[in-house]
């Protein structure tokens, strides 16, 4: 209630400012033509020199750091930053983001460059839920949790959009709206069917958060039909809930030519004239691409209005008067920024902090940390190992300086310790070598073991693999997944590894869940690494060898085999993620090991009943052992009755403690926490019993028995049944 309060009160504020920008951009767009204002749709706006309006391009980047650009530094990818649950620090990224971002644009302007990726409207944050490992785009996301998505969304768009009670530090767009998680191959002509219970209760809830708490400035529609309407000109999806239910007052921008699959893919228009008016009529107001050039034929045709053009006009317009750009730059504050900020030494130091907490140490017999005086040589072994395409992800800047692991681990040693490398095979290709027989480094990978006392395998994937449709060349089908398994003879590299004898520390740099079931039962040591920046080799050499005790979550299962999945068309719920799955994982959403130790006491909840203020939960954290370390405390709702998910999480807080450190949390779960979604999409707590469990992972066999912990439960009872 006092979330909603805060809430309602801030939509006031906002709207109020907003109101005096609507009125200035209505001014101005009734001075244009017709032709002018349908040309102000495109993302490539022109200049309008006779009003003293500038060119601005529309289309640019910053999904973990600024895009495509030049020079910015590259934060760890998006699932990276996901696996840190860590509020904070997402925005603590996003602002750095932004003022990269600014920074490069007062450089551009000064210097008249006004090209794609030049502007301030960035379209990240990705709250698409990743609700299967095969999806190629899925390491975009913050994972496969509606509720950390949400939180996480939230705060990385206040931190690209700031705190000013003016101006827009930038402006962030949350996409894809709505219910899109891949096939790629087929996302032109794909209509994703979902279970109005499953639309609310996975699908839109991010997107909601990101509109009514963080008052996302953007929301970009997706490529697909859902439940057979276009994603970008959905009746249900931008008129009844975006705009409707949830109050959203900014503009909507397509995907990157969606409109014209209206005709050509999805057959719901017959021409490109029909195309666009269904857009925007439907309430997109910017079209990434050239489409919306026929609007003017459109209006003609008596299928738009001119009134509705100047309703997207002007909402595009009022955006660009949030940027301040406008107004003289020096009543604007993000005008000052200079590019000295941009990859400055404090940009560096946070991209490490994030490189850090990112990391998700999955398995360790007591091999890790590694003690550098006790080993003479060490052996750097796998198509990862010295791949810089695997630091980054996609959607990436350019970086001043890379490290990969290898030259992370050769850093870390010096000349202390010998290091011996191979590549160990192809990425994906049976051979390094086109002239070469298959397996034409393994011969290497046995020598380099022979002469090492540990092996570190740096095995995965990265953005030439798994990523968007036509960015990629992967054998698998437009970058996503056929199946879990490493590719090309990677998995034969780490067999080969074990056989030598040497103890094995598997570290996977892959944007998604990997077949990790054989590693599991034979290698000593397993780092999750994502794609962990430009500096991420640094950063793991530093975890291997004990410089900090990794401190990751999994923002997403990693399953034993897709095997076990529905099939990747099927948008239902049932059988996929933890919150549905019925089968034990192999590595648990919310799992992560330390160094250290922690242990919780005097866990609490504020009475038995469900009242209207919900539930404070209270409880201790102390690090107990020698180290220090980050840890979260996640708090899991179960509703006990037949047919309800699995317990979900409804709250989290990372902390971090010096050794011997202990530290008092508390958490609130709203009502809201406990409520559930029907058939009707409305949210309703049920009369009957909830379980809470608090604790530093989910409450599930697998969690409980590798970490050796359980989560504390409590039981809570509504008496009534009420909607929310």
């Amino acid at each position: 209630m006092e979330r909603g309060n805060k809430r309602m009160a801030k939509l006031v504020e906002n709207r109020t400012k907003v109101d005096a920008y609507k009125r200035r951009a209505e001014e101005l767009v009734a001075q244009l033509t017709l032709q002018e204002k349908v040309r102000q749709m495109l993302h490539a706006a022109p200049a309008i020199d006779r009003l003293g309006i500038k060119a601005y391009n529309w289309w640019n980047e910053a999904l973990h750091g600024v895009a495509r650009a030049g020079v910015a530094t590259v934060f760890p990818q998006a699932i990276g930053l996901a696996a840190t649950f860590n509020e904070e620090l997402l925005e603590e990224v996003a602002d750095a983001t932004a003022t990269e971002g600014r920074a490069k644009f007062n450089m551009q302007q000064q210097f008249g460059d006004t090209d794609i990726y030049k502007g301030l409207t960035f379209w990240a944050p990705n709250v698409n839920i990743f609700r299967d490992p095969r999806w190629g785009r899925g390491h975009e996301t913050y994972g496969e949790d509606p509720y950390l998505s949400g939180r996480l969304g939230v705060r990385f768009i206040q931190g690209l959009q700031g705190h000013d009670e003016a101006y827009l530090k930038s402006a962030a767009c949350a996409k894809h709206f709505a219910v899109h998680s891949g096939p790629e191959d087929i996302r032109h002509s794909f209509n994703a069917e979902v279970f109005v219970q499953d639309l609310y209760e996975t699908y839109l809830p991010a997107f909601q958060a990101c509109v009514q708490e963080a008052q996302v400035e953007a929301v970009m529609g997706a490529y697909n039909r859902t439940n057979g309407e276009p994603c970008c000109g959905s009746e249900l999806l931008l008129e009844q809930i975006l705009r409707g239910e949830w109050g959203f007052d900014g503009h909507v921008v397509s995907d990157c030519w969606a409109i014209r699959d209206f005709h050509l893919h999805h057959k719901v228009t017959a021409d490109e004239v029909e195309s666009v008016a269904l857009a925007v009529n439907k309430g997109c107001d910017i079209n990434c691409g050239s489409l919306f050039i026929h609007l003017t034929e459109a209006v003609e045709r008596g299928l738009v209005t001119e009134a509705t053009i100047d309703r997207a006009v002007t909402r595009l317009f009022t955006t660009r008067m949030k940027l301040g750009m406008f107004d003289a730059p020096e009543g604007v504050p993000y005008s000052t920024i200079g590019y000295e900020a941009v990859d400055s030494v404090q940009m560096q130091a946070l991209n490490r902090r994030a490189a850090q907490e990112s990391l998700v140490l999955l398995k360790n017999d007591g091999l890790l940390p590694l003690d550098k005086s006790a080993i003479r040589t060490i052996g750097v072994i796998g198509p990862n190992a010295n791949n810089r395409r695997a630091l980054v992800g996609n959607y990436e800047g350019t970086a001043s300086r890379y490290i990969t692991v290898v030259e992370g681990i050769q850093d870390a040693v010096g000349d202390e310790v010998r290091v011996f490398y191979s590549e160990g095979c192809h990425l994906y290709k049976d051979k390094v070598e086109g002239l070469g027989a298959a397996g034409d480094r393994l011969s290497e990978v046995k020598g380099v073991c022979a002469q090492s006392d540990v092996v570190v395998v740096c095995l995965g994937l990265d953005a030439s693999l798994e990523g968007e449709e036509g960015d990629t060349g992967n054998q698998y089908g437009s970058g996503d997944k056929r199946d879990l398994a490493f590719p090309g003879l990677q998995e034969e590299v780490l067999r080969t590894a074990y056989a030598s004898g040497k103890p094995v520390i598997l570290v996977v740099l892959a944007g998604s869940a990997m077949g990790l079931g054989w590693a599991d039962e034979h290698v000593s040591a397993i780092l999750q690494g994502w794609y962990p920046g430009s500096q991420g080799g640094r950063i793991i050499a530093e975890a291997i060898f004990g410089e900090f005790s990794p401190e990751g979550k999994l923002p997403i299962t990693l399953y034993h085999s897709v095997d076990e999945l529905p099939e990747f068309t099927d948008y239902a719920m049932q059988g996929r993620t933890y919150r549905y799955m019925q089968q034990e994982a192999l590595y648990s959403f919310g799992y992560g090991l330390s160094y250290t130790q922690f242990s919780l006491s005097d866990v609490r909840v504020d009475g038995d009943q469900l009242g209207e203020g919900g539930v404070r939960v209270t409880a201790k954290l102390r690090n107990e052992g020698h180290i220090a370390g980050g840890e979260v405390l996640q708090v899991y709702v179960k509703a006990e009755r037949e047919g309800t998910p699995n317990p979900q999480l409804k709250a989290f807080r990372k902390v971090h403690l010096q050794p011997n450190e202990e530290q008092e949390l508390a958490l609130t779960l709203p009502l809201e926490a406990f409520g559930l979604y029907d058939d009707k999409g409305k949210r309703v707590l049920y009369e009957g019993d909830y379980t809470v469990y608090v604790g530093t992972s989910q409450p599930d066999t697998r969690s409980q028995s590798l970490t050796g912990q359980q989560p504390v439960a409590f039981q809570l009872t509504s008496h009534r049944e009420r909607e929310l």
